[in-house]
């Protein structure tokens, strides 16, 4: 109780500082509100703690207070990531950033005063006039030569958050020194009296179609068939933008690439940060992509595409043989775009032994199998785009990246952008279809031939969601457990390696030999492989109240007709995991 007690006092405490002149009147009213309910809960959420800019930026609920997003926890990102910048290029004559923002409610509010600050520190700001894919906000950096820039956008979130995203000079996310020395700098942020609000007109310059046109010219110079899209030019492709950015710029750069049978789902054309038609814009749930496939059936379509509302994360269904629809989850789309760029560039002499790939730790292992088979170089890395822009960064001049991907409906087939991109991935599933479809393949029976030729594998992730406060301290002692008390069987095979990406230890169970692990920094999370090639990876969300489990199992088929019941054995596998894992 008097734990209880000290915590609602803190909070008061924190509340009333925004009571504060430098507070606008609505945000003050709006607080005391919030002191005066008899019931303190959403007081205590809103003020426990700070929302934290993190290694990616900010990311929460809408609303009043230190652990909202608002216009001044924004605010102090902003300035925080001013005073870095004005600090890292102290000798540069003029600093440049740019700012984009997606469609959810107060991402153009957020992105003006972000702008607003910026200049105001005598930043340089190219502000988007709309909104825009994330993945264009990472390539307008690198064309524009600046040091920096953010989106406003919550990705694939419910309709109450947003965030705010922050990228170096390469156009990626940032990594050590700069997310560090940029965290450090926005904490000194202590109060609404720290930000320099008033912008400077002259330093903002609105940016839009000629940088879109810039961006869809060098995306076509990613086609590898297009002799083939002239031939199933007519393809049947129905394609969703969930309501969000990707509505103008995927139909248009799939036109451009000479697609000219795209299928709109009017409903989730409209713009609206509402969102709705659906209770989440999240393309990995099959409701989100329910109208889509729906359009699908009535119109006898070939291929279904989504976006998420920033348009970085893909979403796709296909037909299968019995005519029937089925979602393609994050793995088997990023296994279809590596094999079919791999083979398309062995195809055509394209290979010259310098390529790679990148996936993340969590990612299918298939993907691992048709790199190595065909002698392409493959890169492990942390959840996260961030890292996989990293590998890019550094072998930059050395070797040809061809693609990356991560479970989470996350690829990215080119260099020029340092972010996973929906727009170019899906313009290369549709090429993969046009290339399948002229060798007598749908996408579906091209998926079951590379099973057939790699191995099968089946990917279940099982996310464990946990709100709040309490939720946050739950999920600490989940991870906590598992380290203590590390399993040693799981659904009847034994663990032979354990992978500790805290400490960087690995360790066989075979023999206690305990080995490090190769990678940039440490992260939150815990890797099982099992004698029976299960693979099972445990890590706490990043941007979600949740802790999440990564299921792959393997099998060996000699035919496509193995495939279904490797499937259900698969599935029942995966229920003989949660038993083992308590979930």
């Amino acid at each position: 109780m008097e734990e209880n007690a000290a915590l609602l006092e803190s909070v008061r405490k924190k509340a009333r500082v925004w009571l504060g002149k430098e507070y606008d009147n609505e945000t003050r009213i709006r607080v005391q509100a919030l002191l005066d309910q008899d019931d303190p809960a959403e007081l205590i959420e809103s003020f426990y703690k700070d929302l934290e800019f993190g290694t990616g930026g900010l990311r929460g609920i809408m609303g009043v207070g230190t652990n909202r997003m608002n216009i001044y926890t924004v605010g102090a990102a902003t300035q925080g990531l001013s005073n870095y910048l004005l600090k890292e290029f102290v000798d540069l004559a003029q600093i440049k950033v740019v700012i984009g923002h997606d469609c959810r409610n107060n991402s153009r509010l957020f992105a003006e005063i972000s702008a607003n600050i910026f200049s105001a520190n005598g930043i340089k700001v190219y502000l988007f006039d709309d909104l825009r894919p994330t993945p264009e906000i990472s390539y307008a950096i690198r064309k524009l030569g600046c040091q920096s820039g953010i989106i406003l956008t919550a990705s694939h979130n419910p309709k109450e958050y947003n965030g705010y995203k922050a990228y170096w000079d390469d156009g990626a996310q940032m990594i050590a020194p700069h997310d560090k020395n940029t965290i450090a700098e926005v904490n000194r942020i202590r109060n609404a009296g720290d930000i320099r609000f008033k912008g400077r007109k002259e330093l903002i310059e609105i940016i839009g179609k000629e940088m879109d046109d810039r961006y869809i010219r060098d995306l076509k110079t990613l086609s590898l068939s297009p002799e083939e899209i002239r031939r199933h030019h007519d393809l049947k492709i129905v394609y969703t933008p969930i309501h969000g950015t990707g509505v103008r710029l995927i139909p248009e750069t799939l036109r451009a690439y000479g697609f000219t049978n795209i299928i709109h789902v009017p409903e989730q054309d409209v713009v609206s940060g509402d969102f709705p038609t659906v209770v989440s814009p999240n393309p990995e749930e099959p409701a989100a992509m329910a109208l889509a496939v729906e359009k699908a059936k009535a119109t006898d379509a070939d291929l279904v595409l989504a976006s998420d509302p920033d348009a970085d994360r893909v979403g796709a269904a296909v037909k299968n043989d019995a005519g029937e629809w089925m979602q393609v989850n994050g793995n088997q789309t990023a296994l279809l775009l590596v094999y079919y760029l791999i083979t398309r560039r062995k195809e055509s002499d394209r290979l010259q032994g310098k390529e790679y790939i990148v996936k993340t730790i969590v990612t299918t292992e298939t993907v691992r199998a048709v790199a190595e088979q065909n002698g392409v170089e493959i890169y492990d890395v942390y959840t996260g785009f961030k890292w996989i822009a990293d590998v890019i960064r550094k072998n930059e001049g050395k070797k040809t990246f061809i693609g990356g991907g991560e479970e989470s409906y996350g690829f990215l087939c080119e260099d020029f952008v340092r972010d996973k991109d929906a727009v170019s991935a899906c313009c290369i599933l549709a090429e993969a279809t046009a290339w399948a479809k002229d060798r007598g393949l749908s996408l579906y029976q091209l998926l079951q031939q590379i099973y057939l030729e790699y191995g099968y594998s089946k990917e279940v992730n099982i996310s464990v969601v946990k709100k709040g406060k309490s939720g946050a301290e739950e999920i600490e002692a989940m991870m906590k457990n598992y380290r203590e008390h590390p399993l040693t069987e799981i659904a009847g095979s034994k663990v032979t390696a354990l992978y500790d990406y805290v400490s960087l230890k690995g360790r066989s169970c075979a023999d206690g030999e305990v080995f490090s692990l190769n990678m940039p920094t440490t992260s939150n999370v815990l890797q099982y492989h099992t004698e029976d090639g299960t693979k099972i990876s445990i890590r706490p969300s990043g941007t979600e109240p949740k802790i999440k489990f990564y299921c792959e199992v393997h099998a060996t088929v000699k035919t496509i007709h193995d495939i279904p019941q490797a499937e259900q054995t698969a599935l029942e596998k995966v229920e003989q995991i949660k038993a083992s894992l308590g979930i």
